[in-house]
């Protein structure tokens, strides 16, 4: 013979039992929200044409006509060398509020000769790159520095109250 025990209908020996249970959810849910904001972020920006598309471009055969209906636009041409066209793309990863991590970086480059015929075409990775460090020098600039208050006081007697 089993013993059965009521549940008691007094609402306060309930409540606890109801607030550890919605403390677990909002635990739970607080949790989640934390993994998903820590997941990586994917960013793919620039042009980067279909492998077999690019295949299919001839050097010494197709135009610039022809390359442009093939792999579209190219991202820029060179700023000296208009013969010289660049297709560029970049995928990044970025994980919260840390800097991007560079996954892949293509860069192909089709180069036309005087005629408008593809003469060469080279692919560059993220291997071929290299890291630029900027140049953290001031210009000189000739004259005198002023104080604020010289500014301030310089000015007295310069203005006509006419």
């Amino acid at each position: 013979m089993h013993k059965f025990q009521a549940r008691s209908a007094d609402p306060a020996i309930a409540r606890p039992r109801r607030g550890r249970i919605a403390l677990i959810g909002s635990l739970c849910g607080s949790l989640c929200l934390l993994a998903a904001a820590c997941g990586g972020k994917y960013d793919v920006r620039g042009n980067e044409p279909d492998p077999e598309k690019v295949l299919a471009v001839h050097p010494g055969i197709d135009t610039r006509q022809q390359v442009s209906q093939l792999l579209g636009t190219p991202s820029t041409t060179s700023t000296f060398d208009p013969n010289t066209w660049y297709y560029i793309s970049k995928r990044t990863e970025q994980y919260a509020f840390f800097d991007p991590d560079i996954i892949d970086q293509e860069v192909l480059v089709v180069k036309f000769d005087d005629g408008g015929l593809v003469s060469d075409m080279y692919i560059y990775g993220v291997e071929d790159g290299r890291v630029v460090e900027p140049v953290e020098r001031t210009t000189p600039t000739y004259g005198q520095e002023l104080t604020l208050m010289q500014q301030l006081i310089g000015n007295f007697g310069r203005f006509n109250t006419e």
